[in-house]
């Protein structure tokens, strides 16, 4: 049972209906994440600026690749679902590629390095050293793209953490974090 009441579309604050009624036409749907986010509607404008632009950022591939990376350093079933159901349906990354990143590796060379960099990140609190900072620009990773990386693992730990504090119903394809990728 979700700790903090999501509301429908009709019960969000005036504010955030306009936002939900615009995830509704890119995604067709509004998962309960959104939803969730809109009881606040600084937070759902907020939170929609920031992973909007993180679009631009990177390929779609490994951006989810570090989305299941980052959800499975956190234990967040909620996240590693959706971002699990996103990698395989709309970045096509193949069912093998998924347990490596859950592991925060990857197959590909040059996201194995953004990868392994964001699941230390997320598990060292951003305390990484010269050294893997070194490994992802051996990768061919640019600064800018560093720190792309780091606001793409920021946007996540903020999903991450709103959903293991309000424990979001999960709907999309369950992953539990709990079990072996």
């Amino acid at each position: 049972m979700t700790r903090i009441t999501i509301p429908t579309r009709d019960e969000a604050p005036e504010a955030s209906k306009p936002l939900l009624d615009a995830v509704h036409a890119k995604l067709g749907v509004v998962p309960n994440l959104f939803r969730l986010i809109a009881k606040s509607p600084a937070a759902l404008t907020g939170y929609l600026g920031f992973n909007g632009a993180l679009t631009k950022a990177l390929d779609v591939k490994t951006r989810e690749r570090i989305a299941i990376a980052v959800a499975q350093v956190n234990g967040c079933d909620y996240c590693l679902s959706a971002h699990t159901y996103l990698g395989l349906n709309l970045a096509k990354i193949s069912p093998e590629e998924v347990a490596l990143n859950r592991m925060g590796r990857s197959s590909d060379p040059r996201a194995d390095a953004a990868v392994a960099f964001a699941a230390k990140m997320a598990r060292e609190r951003g305390h990484v050293t010269d050294a893997d900072i070194s490994a992802v620009r051996g990768a061919g990773y640019t600064d800018a793209q560093i720190v792309e990386i780091v606001a793409l693992v920021a946007d996540n730990v903020f999903t991450n953490f709103l959903n293991e504090v309000a424990a979001t119903e999960i709907d999309f394809p369950i992953v539990r974090s709990a079990e072996a990728a």
